[in-house]
């Protein structure tokens, strides 16, 4: 298992609509919004790092209201 942390910028006003959006998507382990430079958290798994960068970082990527992303692997126990 492979995961990592997302940190995402969202359009003024749009976080928590994001947070809860992303949090119904495949491979998201959880979604917060929060306070600070980024407005929402995701912590995102897949069986493989190939799954994690093809498949779940995209899609999450591409929800409506977000502007930025900042991929974070949790270096502890992934094979990357």
């Amino acid at each position: 298992m492979v995961e990592a942390f997302m940190l995402i910028q969202t359009e003024v006003g749009r976080a928590e609509v994001v947070a809860k959006q992303l949090a119904g998507l495949p491979g998201v382990v959880s979604s917060e919004y929060v306070t600070g430079p980024y407005d929402v958290v995701v912590r995102v798994a897949a069986d493989t790092t190939a799954d994690l960068t093809g498949t779940v970082v995209p899609s999450v990527q591409q929800s409506t209201g977000i502007t930025r992303t900042l991929t974070c692997p949790i270096a502890d126990g992934a094979q990357l």
